[in-house]
């Protein structure tokens, strides 16, 4: 492994990883892709702020509210510049990634909304993929039925892959926007962004980006990627749970209606109407969730003082090291990519024969392994390879090739109990 990425000292600044489980068992953590343990740092400057200046924000007139408010936008600029966002007021905070996602679909087909870009109904088109996580599904799916436009979807190959062959067929002029995955949560793959932004681009279509899978992983900068929209969750980015980033080109948030009504998002209340706050306040209604979003930006902080560059290149060599390990496993199978080349540092699998259910008991129970297995909220992917789930191994910053031996092993165990 490289030796400029000290894992052993990244792995000091997360509590949980030196527990040992039932047994004497160590910890061992390969389900970061569902959601990454947390460091000293954040966990402290979240217990700082609840214990010393906790206060809601926004309206406040004492020094409790002013520090909590300050607290609460310096977040939001740390999430800008770690995202590349040319202004921090195109960082919305939201409780999740899927509460991203809806937000950006209730905007299409609004009544309240006359902006061509959004208007929306039969005859328009919607553009999913097969590989998408439900939360990348599903609004769409709504957003259809509500307006009865047309949902369609990119395939996947046989190798995991997004197939473009199709491309101009599937977006076209009627395409209103296309919302796909940066990085696969099951197959690990990294999508073309380019080249299918490019044919939006062609036909005056928008785009979305889920990024949850990438933001934690890569290095990732709104204004390169050029596309309108993109969504990432907290949790996954050493972060808490509880908060969510959806980034949007600030034009566009401009033209879009608000998601929800209530306190902090107005700009003045009559009984009969109401003017709103812009972009990004608009779309934070009610007390928002102060303490997480701090937590975020203390999670960003850690991430940068270590260097996403490093990040990439630890994981893409754990990656390479578990997939050739993997193939020394009789009768398992990698669902996705089989090389590095344009993918991150999630494994998914099948073992012939055993269930992912027994699979993940088994590493539990005796090798205190912690893997994802079932379809990982991207059900259609498996109907399309023809299984009802996999087993996900997952890696991150603070996991090292003694984990993955750990895996392996435990998988040869699980074999000789089913022979």
């Amino acid at each position: 492994m490289n030796t400029g990425f000290d894992v052993e000292r990244i792995r000091k600044d997360f509590p949980v990883l030196s527990r040992e489980l039932s047994g004497g068992r160590p910890l061992v953590y390969l389900d970061s892709g569902n959601s990454a343990q947390k460091p000293t740092q954040v966990i402290d400057v979240m217990r700082e702020h609840l214990a010393m200046h906790y206060s809601n924000v926004g309206r406040a007139m004492h020094a409790l509210g002013a520090e909590s408010t300050e607290a609460y936008e310096n977040a939001r600029d740390k999430i800008a510049a770690f995202v590349g966002a040319p202004s921090r007021d195109e960082i919305v905070f939201t409780k999740n990634a899927s509460e991203a996602l809806n937000l950006v679909a209730y905007g299409f087909g609004n009544p309240t909304n006359d902006d061509p870009r959004f208007r929306l109904g039969p005859g328009d088109e919607i553009v999913i993929s097969e590989m998408e996580h439900h939360s990348n599904i599903v609004p769409w799916q709504l957003l259809a039925q509500r307006t009865g436009a047309t949902l369609k979807w990119f395939s996947v190959t046989d190798e995991g892959r997004l197939d473009l062959s199709n491309l101009e067929e599937l977006v076209t002029e009627r395409t209103k926007i296309v919302s796909i995955v940066h990085q696969s949560n099951v197959l690990g793959t990294v999508n073309p962004v380019a080249e299918v932004l490019a044919r939006a681009r062609q036909v005056g279509a928008l785009m979305m980006l889920d990024a949850s899978q990438s933001v934690p992983h890569q290095q990732v900068d709104v204004a390169a990627l050029g596309v309108d929209f993109l969504a990432f969750t907290g949790h996954k980015v050493v972060g808490p749970s509880g908060i969510g980033v959806l980034w949007g080109r600030g034009e566009l948030l401009e033209a879009m209606p608000p998601f929800m009504g209530g306190g902090e998002m107005i700009e003045a209340v009559w009984m009969d109407h109401s003017t709103y706050a812009p972009a990004p306040h608009k779309f934070e209604a009610g007390t928002p969730p102060i303490v997480e979003a701090i937590g975020l930006g203390a999670a960003v902080d850690y991430l940068s003082a270590i260097g996403m560059d490093a990040i990439v290149r630890h994981e893409r060599e754990l990656t390479g090291y578990a997939l050739g390990a993997l193939r020394e496993v009789p009768g398992l199978r990698v669902i996705g990519p089989q090389s590095l080349d344009r993918r991150g540092g999630t494994v998914s699998f099948t073992l012939e024969g055993i269930h992912p259910h027994d699979v993940g008991q088994i590493l539990d129970d005796n090798f205190g392994v912690a893997v994802r297995v079932g379809h990982h909220c991207a059900r259609p992917l498996h109907l399309r390879f023809g299984i009802p789930a996999t087993t996900r191994a997952s890696f991150y910053l603070y996991n090292t090739p003694a984990e993955i031996d750990a895996l392996v092993r435990g998988l040869h165990h699980v074999q000789k109990v089913f022979a």
